[in-house]
């Protein structure tokens, strides 16, 4: 009598590592990754590829497949608007220069962060992340959260963003950036497909009309702060509008951080052949 196993390939599309703002170097997180039983993975840093190219031979190593991605910051009436790339050219040419301007502007709000912070008596120093943003990672917020930290200005991370950091706060920078629409070119320069990041937390349904028709092909339905609820609407949001389904943990391997184990929230096999069926349409 034979048994046969069925073996379940699990599948996370949005992972951070030391490149942005995640906690794990590439090589650390595909072993991260393979032990807890991951086949299919995406590295998804802000503003860079960085990551994802340096994970691409340890993935290989360990038999797991790598999906080239990125986290792109857009900007829409003055608010975040993140933007997945999936199978992207990270040697795309187009790509690269658009993200050293991505990431001149991250520098750029760090130092000016930094300014109103030390004129609110809690000065944090910046050198340090902007070195970080010398040798290419991508810099942003939570460093400064993790510099308040550090210097005894606040007591958690998230303390950081409510007091000072976060949309309105007293030192809060707005970001400058491309509108979502150029960003899903660039992603679609770059030979990749274009998700629309966290829906539920982004709250701008009101966009999708228009990013359908310059061309989004997916929204990230599946993420650990979406609940049930929530996904179903975004199910429901793609179906209205023709686009496949992305998902995954947006893991940065930090306790209090979103989700602190990975393959706890993961993209089930028929949405991933979607998204491949989308990209064979292209």
């Amino acid at each position: 009598m034979r048994v046969w196993l069925v073996v379940q390939r699990l599948i996370d599309l949005h992972l951070h590592t030391t490149a942005s703002d995640g906690a794990l170097a590439p090589s650390a997180l595909v072993l991260e990754a393979r032990a807890a039983g991951l086949s299919i993975f995406s590295i998804t840093d802000h503003d860079t590829t960085a990551g994802c190219e340096a994970a691409a031979a340890s993935a290989r190593a360990a038999g797991l497949e790598l999906i080239p991605g990125i986290e792109i910051s857009a900007v829409a009436d003055g608010r975040d608007v993140h933007m997945l790339g999936y199978f992207i050219d990270t040697a795309s040419a187009p790509l690269r220069e658009f993200l050293v301007r991505q990431r001149g502007d991250r520098l750029r709000r760090v130092h000016e962060i930094g300014a109103r912070l030390a004129a609110l008596g809690a000065p944090v120093d910046v050198e340090p992340i902007a070195a970080d943003a010398a040798r290419g990672r991508s810099v942003g917020r939570p460093q400064i959260a993790a510099a308040l930290l550090a210097a005894g200005h606040v007591a958690t991370r998230n303390e950081a963003f409510d007091r000072f950091l976060g949309a309105g706060g007293p030192a809060f920078v707005p970001r400058r950036g491309s509108h979502p629409e150029e960003v899903i070119g660039i992603i679609h320069d770059a030979g990749g497909l274009a998700s629309l990041a966290h829906p539920g937390l982004t709250r701008r349904d009101d966009l999708l009309p228009a990013l359908a028709a310059a061309g989004l092909d997916a929204l990230e339905v599946r993420h650990s702060d979406h609940d049930a609820e929530m996904e179903a609407r975004y199910r429901a949001h793609a179906r209205e509008f023709g686009l496949a389904v992305s998902g995954g943990s947006d893991f940065h391997g930090e306790a209090g951080h979103r989700i602190s184990i990975l393959g706890q929230v993961t993209l089930p096999p028929e949405d991933l052949a979607g998204l491949r069926a989308r990209r064979m349409r292209g």
